[in-house]
């Protein structure tokens, strides 16, 4: 559902919430008295996400309740008082759970897939725990192309992040609202809304990922085709699976 412009309200927020609104009627991300936890890692996508349900919560027809989460793995200089004082400012229930990410490794041996695999565990537990049945994540348009692209290049498959994954028979859903936004709109929105953005300490591995890789690579090839990140991510609801090898 979409609403009439505010004039206290950014062009960034209602531009941004129309698309959100049109992911989650699409994928059909939400249902009434849904419980929702709200997964922050301290950057602009799962601020903007956060931001995002605040604001939608003022004029969506259905009830939903939303409780944001943190997991603390650890991460050297990682400012949790800073994000603690955010939430508390921004009068948001929230919750900080701690877990040992390293398991007697060091940092420079830890990749993408154990972070977000133990991070993903560590959310299943507190929804159960606190009775929630969805898990919502900050990932956008970008993110879920380069997991196309990773998952072709590294691991010979199509697949990605699906915008509305049920998971454990219907137990669980993640829901992924940012699926319709661009990375580039997210960073004019965490600026206009001032939000606080702690992605520089985030992850002591950013700089040699293989996401960054595919992130460069990409940015390369949108140069020459701006459309290509859409493209891509149109061409995974446009599949023709008579085009596509069935070797058995």
């Amino acid at each position: 559902m979409t609403k009439t412009k505010d004039p206290h309200i950014s062009n960034e927020l209602f531009s941004i919430s129309k698309k959100v609104g049109a992911a989650i009627a699409d994928y059909q991300m939400l249902d009434p008295d849904d419980k929702i936890l709200i997964a922050i890692s301290g950057g602009k996508d799962s601020l903007s996400l956060l931001k995002l349900f605040k604001y939608r919560q003022t004029f969506i027809p259905i009830p939903i309740h939303i409780m944001a989460v943190h997991i603390d793995m650890g991460i050297p200089g990682f400012p949790l008082n800073q994000l603690k004082k955010y939430f508390q400012a921004e009068k948001i229930n929230y919750h900080f759970e701690k877990i040992d990410i390293l398991q007697g490794k060091e940092w420079k041996d830890i990749n993408c897939f154990w972070c977000a695999w133990n991070r993903r565990k560590c959310l299943f537990k507190i929804a159960e725990r606190f009775g929630y049945n969805k898990i919502a994540l900050g990932h956008h348009m970008d993110d879920i192309v380069e997991t196309t692209l990773l998952n072709m290049f590294y691991n010979g498959e199509i697949s990605t992040m699906k915008p509305n994954q049920e998971l454990f028979k219907g137990k669980f859903h993640i829901i992924r609202p940012l699926a319709y936004v661009k990375e580039k709109d997210i960073q004019q929105l965490a600026f206009k809304e001032n939000l606080l953005d702690i992605d520089n300490i985030a992850c002591p591995n950013n700089d040699t990922s293989k996401r960054k890789m595919i992130k460069d690579l990409l940015t390369t090839l949108s140069r020459e085709n701006p459309a290509i990140k859409k493209n891509i991510f149109k061409s995974l609801e446009r599949i023709k699976p008579e085009y596509l090898l069935d070797h058995k």
